[in-house]
């Protein structure tokens, strides 16, 4: 499995910028095969890390559970 770092706080940065969702950049980067992406901070330490699929569909599926997740955290801060 390839794995690629990805320094966190630029990678939103340039999303937001580009007004492209981090599921869209994620698609593009599926071949076949499934990548460890891990994101750090600005000193390198490791803030989470993600399996990227190997097909679209998976992808998919992670992206719904995430917003699902995502959701429910949010609700708790309200």
């Amino acid at each position: 499995m390839k794995t690629i770092q990805i320094k966190a706080e630029q990678f939103f940065e340039l999303l937001r910028l580009k007004d492209t969702p981090m599921w869209e950049i994620f698609a593009q980067m599926i071949d076949g095969e499934e990548k460890e992406i891990i994101f750090l901070d600005n000193e390198d330490k490791i803030l989470f890390n993600y399996i990227l699929p190997s097909n679209p569909e998976k992808l998919e599926e992670d992206r719904k559970e995430f917003s699902k997740q995502f959701s429910e955290k949010l609700a708790h801060f309200n």
